[in-house]
């Protein structure tokens, strides 16, 4: 190449390098928060072909038009039809509900569209093969159909005995449909072998939020659907952390670590049950187009409430990029800022936003007891790092941190404030939950069933240990140094 050349290459270079820069301030910051923004410009700066790359191919949360609409479509009827359910105003003993409770009932329907409803029974399974087999229990029961969504389903082992239930209801006629997300269940070793045995089975099953541009069906590829539901005949529900698959995810390298998912689960009666299946319903509309409205759905004026005085109050909240606002992180806000006493959060990847960091510290000054539990080890490096980058200042505000040891991954998620609330779901306590992933929280209103996860709670304590400000304060510059450049790039958005 001549020396000319090379000069108007080199203008060339620098006049993109400076065009990418200066559209990246203009394009970057619209519609998105500051420290996104800030994170991606940084990116554009530092390393501005790749960079520019990068927010092309993930820079946008944006789903296809045509899938939006339809999540419209589905949240409009499911709102019309929940109308006939008021936001409670007393509890089962017939007590008034706080002015706050009902406040946030109406902001949690505002957002998901599904309302708060009593006359529930829920009960914890924290045993990973117990809630695999109740499920498999509940399925051989079916008369009617089965509703099933996870973020990972594999045939193995450990879930053999659910295709075995899935197999036989689909024998008695039982309709029984699957949805499982695209991305993460393709990694599976096992994936091709699940899907062959989906098909034998004979059961209905698509991928959520399929990646495959040749075939125009594409978004942003780290959006993922990252929910966990089973509805059996519109009469029980299940939901929580645990995905259909071995408790070490089918990974050599877990296997290697001896690595292995502690979860939680709730299985729930009632009339909530009906909107864990519109979430479902609203899912499997947006994927397929299909509406099951009518054939696979019961609705909650029809399902048995319990009568007892200590049954729950209980609210889903259906968040993800196809609604307008993080309605995962308003709930957790709205509950962290209206405790009174105490919080506790358990999330395997805590990486909070500004907003729910400050509410967090905010309840410590307050003066409330304040309490974090995360596994001691990590199954990803960058969210484990970014977490790790959090430690500090929780610990200054007086939070104590509760360490789950290894080779366990703490992978629960869920939250309790006070004496009679609680959240249980798939939703992680990070920037990913509340803006990119679809999930699933159940919102509890009912002492019994705080108490009963304060046990949990509990037995976390009794099999860990506390992390102080003053072992923290011993870890060497260079972890730390890591633990920040990886919350940097945990705000990519």
């Amino acid at each position: 190449m001549s020396a000319d050349a090379t000069v108007v290459l080199g203008v060339v270079l620098v006049l993109l390098d400076w065009t990418i820069r200066v559209l990246a301030l203009i394009i970057v910051p619209r519609d998105r928060k500051p420290t996104a923004a800030m994170a991606w410009l940084l990116a554009v700066f530092l390393i501005p072909f790749v960079g520019i790359l990068l927010f092309l191919l993930i820079g946008s949360v944006k789903l296809p038009k045509r899938r939006r609409e339809r999540q419209r479509a589905t949240d409009r009827e499911i709102a019309l039809r929940a109308a006939a359910f008021p936001t409670p105003a007393t509890d089962a003993s017939g007590a008034p509900l706080p002015a706050e409770f009902r406040q946030l009932a109406e902001q949690n329907r505002l957002l998901g569209a599904l309302p708060a409803v009593g006359g529930n029974r829920a009960e914890l399974i924290g045993d990973y093969q117990s809630s695999i087999d109740r499920m498999a229990a509940e399925l051989d029961a079916a008369a009617t159909f089965v509703n099933i969504e996870f973020y990972i389903v594999a045939f193995d082992d450990t879930t053999r005995g659910f295709f075995g239930a899935m197999e036989r209801a689909v024998a008695r006629g039982v309709r029984v449909r699957v949805l499982l997300d695209f991305v993460a269940s393709k990694r599976v070793s096992v994936h091709d072998v699940t899907t062959s045995e989906l098909d034998r089975i004979g059961v209905e099953w698509h991928y959520l939020l399929p990646v495959r541009p040749l075939s125009g069906q594409y978004q942003r590829p780290d959006l993922r659907n990252h929910r966990k539901l089973v509805v059996v005949d519109g009469r029980t529900a299940f939901t929580g952390s645990q995905n259909l698959i071995a408790r070490d995810y089918d990974s050599p390298k877990n296997r290697k670590r001896g690595l292995m998912w502690q979860e939680l689960v709730v299985q729930v009666t009632g009339p909530a049950v009906a909107a864990v299946n519109a979430v479902f319903l609203s899912d499997w509309m947006a994927e397929t187009g299909e509406s099951l409205i009518d054939v696979a759905h019961l609705p909650a004026g029809e399902v048995a409430a319990a009568e007892a005085s200590d049954s729950l109050i209980c609210q889903v909240v259906p968040s993800g990029p196809s609604y307008e606002q993080e309605n995962n992180l308003r709930l957790f806000l709205t509950l962290v800022s209206q405790a009174r006493e105490r919080v506790i959060i358990t999330s395997p990847y805590f990486v909070p936003d500004e907003a729910m960091m400050y509410a967090i510290t905010s309840a410590r000054f307050r003066g409330l007891e304040v309490q974090l539990f995360v596994s001691e080890i990590g199954d990803q490096g960058s969210v484990w790092h970014a977490q790790r980058s959090y430690y500090e200042p929780l610990l200054e505000a007086g939070v104590r941190i509760f360490l789950y040891p290894g080779p366990y991954i703490l992978h629960a998620k869920h939250l309790s404030i006070d004496d009679d609330l609680a959240v249980i779901g798939s939703s992680n306590m990070d920037i990913r939950s509340f803006a990119l992933n679809f999930e699933i929280s159940m919102l509890v209103r009912g002492r019994a069933f705080v108490d009963r996860m304060r046990q949990v709670e509990q037995g976390y304590r009794d099999v860990g240990r506390e992390l102080t400000l003053e072992e923290w304060r011993r870890e060497p510059p260079t972890a730390t140094f890591l633990d920040g450049v990886a919350r940097l790039t945990s705000a990519l958005q």
